[in-house]
């Protein structure tokens, strides 16, 4: 039986959720097309890992969370986002200690999201414009670091890392809190389905498993540190409810990266106990926004069927070593907007 002040929490809670869903969706999904053509599977289609894995919109944004904590362990990862995108107040990009700014966090969160929503659930078209945008912003991501390293998202190894990151960070939490998730060679399946999206944004020798995955990420801890921005999201003076969403993102590192961080796991007890609290939480949320509207659209465009004429032309139609056209940063930034 619920209680009145448990019920008014509950109301606020899928208010705000659903505020959340719209403002993410109203700013960040336009052009995108899901309601047709019908037939189109898109790049995954009905029965695939991906489409089950991402329906879950609450895990998958914590699995992009899980993700951009470990790619902050790498420095040149961190100083491309202190220098390429709205993180952090521009007036401190070139501070050692940069400050992050809110509203460009949210920004850089919304973009995310659309984008694995749409490649997920758009069609074809959708999902190769989206793969097209993002490459063209990593062709504009070149730099030097404040120890003088330069950095370049166009390099085979660093794309290599950031799909290994994204594909873990989604997989894992989707194993935790999803509450139908998938396990053994089952998400293996969705590892393998997953790849073609890392191939559209120019990567290569991607792996294609999580034993794969764990491996690539494992082999870069030389290059490896904990940078001020991991500093920054840790430690015992965070506020609540961001100390319990940061414990929550430690907790899902590999053992080797937690030893980086100094996280040391509690006693089973009480690690169950947690990671019961987080599972509420993520999944009274994602019953409180409702079930994803983009997923409901794109299994209503092949309810009659997958049209044969279309199924072929759903791989991704950038091919790797390929060029694309050059686009100024001025001309991504207001694309991106």
């Amino acid at each position: 039986m619920y209680l009145p002040h448990q019920i008014a929490v509950q109301a606020v809670q899928g208010r705000a959720s659903k505020q959340f869903h719209q403002a993410i969706r109203k700013n960040f999904f336009r052009g995108m097309e899901f309601a047709g053509p019908e037939g189109d599977p898109g790049w995954f289609g009905p029965g695939s890992a991906v489409w089950h894995v991402h329906s879950h919109l609450e895990s998958l944004i914590f699995g992009l969370q899980c993700a951009a904590f470990l790619e902050r362990l790498d420095p040149s990862i961190y100083w491309m986002g202190v220098h390429h995108s709205r993180l952090v107040k521009p007036e401190t990009r070139d501070d050692p200690m940069p400050e992050i700014d809110p509203k460009g966090a949210m920004v850089r969160l919304g973009h995310s999201v659309g984008f694995f929503i749409g490649t997920a659930y758009g069609s074809s078209p959708t999902a190769d414009r989206l793969a097209l945008a993002v490459r063209s912003m990593h062709h504009t991501i070149k730099g030097t670091r404040p120890d003088g390293a330069r950095y370049d998202a166009d390099d085979p190894e660093w794309l290599r890392w950031n799909y290994a990151t994204v594909v873990w960070g989604i997989a894992t939490a989707h194993q935790l809190y999803h509450p139908n998730p998938l396990r053994g060679k089952a998400i293996d399946r969705y590892y393998g389905e997953f790849v073609r999206v890392g191939q559209a944004l120019g990567g290569t020798e991607l792996p294609t498993t999580q034993r794969e995955t764990m491996e690539c990420l494992k082999s870069y801890l030389p290059k490896l540190a904990v940078t001020y921005g991991t500093a920054m999201a840790t430690g015992p003076n965070l506020p609540l409810p961001q100390a319990a969403l940061n414990w929550a993102v430690r907790d899902t590192m590999p053992s080797w990266a937690k030893g980086l961080i100094q996280h040391r796991d509690p006693n089973i007890v009480e690690q169950t106990a947690r990671r019961a609290m987080i599972w509420t939480l993520i999944n009274g949320i994602h019953v409180a926004a409702g079930p994803v509207p983009e997923f409901e659209q794109a299994k209503a465009r092949v309810a009659a069927g997958v049209d044969p004429d279309l199924a072929p032309h759903t791989m991704p139609e950038f091919q790797p070593g390929s060029r694309d056209p050059v686009r100024s940063r001025a001309d991504l930034e207001d694309a991106f907007a």
